[in-house]
């Protein structure tokens, strides 16, 4: 039998995603990165005091710099292989926590825009569908744009009022069949201004539940905060490979 040195930290075992969360009270459908059911291996939350929505998308206030490093420093030491959060705009942090911790970080969904555009061809383009199209700003996709060989186009879901109510106002109830119906309308409208979208990522962790209806209206790849963890989970737990050649 294996021997097992305990971890101090630790109040249980044998999860594999970290999860860092957004103080907020937004009901997590499944496929939402906040529903444990969306994962088909154990994931570890651990919800950040103090840092909101709000102070978040401030991208001057930094105060909130510590708390999320020390959370993340927690989930490393309860033995998470990588670490993710659930808002997109945690890309202000990802610099600051990948260099406190030793273990693989992805805390934005945006950290796949230059691979989906490596896919692509110079001509051709990604829609991003984000939760507010103000609150993206240069600053925050700059870095990402400079390993980009296409061209990025965004929309927003702020003036979608089924989509904000539940996501960005914090209200009690979430219609996901009416914010499906936005969602798919913000991309259909997208890709009729710029036809040469041709494939999508999705900012907003929220989204994924509706990424499936935005590929059977587009017929074009979608790319979101599941398709990035279920990416590296699969590669920081190897398994065997028992299929035939």
């Amino acid at each position: 039998m294996p021997r097992y040195i305990v971890r101090r930290q630790a109040e249980s075992y044998g999860h594999d995603i970290g999860i860092l969360l957004l103080d907020c009270r937004t009901p997590f459908i499944p496929g939402d990165v906040g529903n444990a059911r969306t994962y088909g291996f154990p994931v570890l939350y651990r919800t950040m005091p103090g840092v909101t929505l709000d102070r978040l998308i401030n991208q001057a206030d930094r105060s909130m710099e510590q708390v999320i490093v020390e959370n993340a420093r927690t989930l490393e030491q309860s033995g998470v292989c990588a670490i993710t959060s659930d808002c997109g705009y945690m890309m202000h942090f990802q610099e600051v926590v990948a260099a406190s911790v030793q273990i693989p970080v992805m805390l934005s969904s945006l950290l796949q825009l230059p691979f989906v555009s490596a896919m692509l061809g110079p001509d051709q383009a990604v829609g991003l569908i984000c939760a507010n199209r103000q609150r993206l700003t240069e600053d925050l996709l700059a870095p990402l744009r400079a390993s980009m060989r296409c061209n990025l186009h965004i929309t927003g879901l702020e003036h979608a009022p089924n989509f904000r109510g539940p996501i960005l106002d914090e209200t009690d109830v979430l219609d996901s069949d009416a914010i499906e119906g936005e969602v798919v309308a913000a991309a259909l409208d997208l890709k009729r201004e710029h036809p040469e979208i041709e494939a999508w990522l999705l900012e907003c962790s929220n989204l994924p539940p509706y990424a499936h209806a935005v590929q059977a209206a587009t017929g074009k790849p979608v790319f979101d905060f599941v398709t990035m963890i279920n990416s590296v989970q699969a590669a920081a737990r190897r398994q065997p490979f028992n299929g035939y050649y």
